[in-house]
């Protein structure tokens, strides 16, 4: 990482921005970097985007239609709230330069690499490296087999599931629901939580139970839903049977 992205002397350094200046012909890009950082920063709806960088939602409507339409930027629906939707960064590059290079870039430029990777790897595991696990977990779980879940996937997203009894919100990582049948209740085929850097523990697996439980209350279909865990740093022997557990080894098999 050193010797290569954050070296100014590496063709890397400055293709983040770059890329920008290709894909947004505009001439003030401070408000683009701005939702770019606060998509970044866990910040995935409109509203929630507006207060990070202290505008109003209707000021950010233009720059979220460029950056979509310029594809650095995507909108998916929330699994569970029909026109809700979550904002993620489709270029790599830029998750990087927004999370770790754009706030170390004094450090930078002055040649402290080291320093500014020394202070920027709990950020990079976080807001790059965790958002990159869960969306490969997603994208393992729409092409699975039948056996995994019981059937095909129609649709795999993330998804919040309030919980207003405890005044929380629970977010699904990997939601996979079956295809829409009229008349009948969305079946949800699994509820998943991804931890890259984590051993997951049975902790884990009761907010999923309580997430479900939440859905199957809302009218959704749970009574074969799969609860699962996916996780880069293994899993603790305290979870029960029954528990669908994805490794590295079954994610890249």
């Amino acid at each position: 990482m050193v010797r290569t992205v954050l070296n100014p002397a590496s063709p890397l350094y400055r293709e983040a921005r770059y890329l920008l200046a290709e894909r947004v012909d505009v001439r003030d890009r401070a408000i683009y970097h701005a939702v770019l950082g606060a998509i970044v920063a866990g910040n995935a709806t409109r509203g929630g985007i507006a207060n990070h960088i202290g505008r109003k939602s209707t000021d950010i409507g233009h720059p979220l239609s460029v950056l979509e339409d310029s594809q650095l930027i995507a909108r998916e629906e929330d699994a569970f709230r029909k026109g809700r939707s979550l904002y993620r960064i489709c270029e790599p590059l830029i998750v990087f330069y927004e999370a770790v290079m754009r706030r170390e870039w004094t450090r930078l430029e002055r040649g402290r690499t080291e320093a500014a990777w020394s202070n920027s790897r709990a950020t990079f595991l976080s807001q790059v490296v965790g958002p990159h696990f869960e969306a490969l977990c997603r994208e393992w779980a729409m092409f699975a087999e039948e056996e995994v879940f019981g059937e095909l996937p129609g649709r795999v997203a993330a998804g919040v599931v309030a919980d207003p009894h405890n005044r929380t919100q629970i977010q699904v990582d990997v939601a996979v629901l079956a295809q829409e049948e009229p008349g009948r209740p969305q079946r949800i085929l699994s509820l998943g939580e991804a931890k890259w850097d984590k051993v997951m523990t049975a902790g884990h697996v009761d907010r999923l139970r309580r997430a479900r439980d939440l859905l199957s209350v809302k009218g959704y279909d749970t009574r074969n839903t799969v609860l699962a865990c996916y996780s880069g740093a293994g899993f603790h022997d305290d979870i029960p049977e029954g528990v669908r557990l994805v490794g590295l080894k079954e994610l890249y098999a």
